[in-house]
């Protein structure tokens, strides 16, 4: 049951939501502040209750996407943002999405969620999702990947051989303002789709 629609509606319903910070991430916060374009079309896989799209809504993103497979998080993510368009609300499977074209896509606590035996359909799919050059982004975890999670963790070498393949890796580091609780535990990616 990990990982399916049924175990993700619990979590919600439970309120079992460890991975739920309240806001959006430091290191996400920064990066997008200093993104020179509006227009950028954007996915937020995972969004859970959609504070990375909440934000650049507010920022004044147009074209802002959140993905999420259960429909609960998405619907308070609804009542707190009433202008953000429904149409860009995406309950669905992130492995059965149609959208593409995406200029960036936010990775926040989404890739950790997957089974690993997931990953490599993740990174297949993430560059069909985005448009030439497009950008995939954000946080992994630095942590021992073992089957207790999710999160499951990985390290640099890990995901340099998984993305390698698909992607340039632009940058792989540990993160310099994770919140507090994550300290020393997240590596911020820049991630450059390579050509088909």
């Amino acid at each position: 049951m990990k990982g399916n629609k049924a175990y993700w509606d619990q979590r919600y319903q439970q309120n079992k939501l460890g991975w739920d910070i309240g806001n959006i991430s430091t290191p996400l916060k920064e990066y997008i502040d200093q993104l020179p374009r509006k227009d950028l079309k954007i996915l937020v896989p995972g969004a859970g209750y959609g504070y990375e799209a909440g934000y650049l809504h507010k920022q004044g993103f147009g074209a802002v996407y959140a993905l999420d497979i259960s429909e609960k998080p998405l619907a308070g993510f609804q009542e707190r943002h009433p202008d953000f368009p429904k149409d860009q609300l995406l309950v669905s499977d992130f492995f059965e999405l149609e959208h593409s074209g995406f200029d960036l896509i936010l990775e926040q606590t989404f890739f950790c969620a997957l089974l690993p035996r997931d990953r490599e359909r993740y990174v297949i799919k993430m560059h069909q999702l985005l448009a030439e050059g497009g950008i995939l982004t954000g946080l992994f975890f630095d942590f021992p990947l073992t089957e207790q999670g999710p999160p499951f963790g990985g390290n640099v070498e890990m995901y340099r051989a998984l993305f390698a393949p698909y992607f340039h890796i632009r940058k792989i580091e540990r993160a310099y303002n994770s919140i507090p609780p994550r300290q020393g535990t997240e590596l911020f990616f820049i991630f450059e789709k390579k050509s088909d």
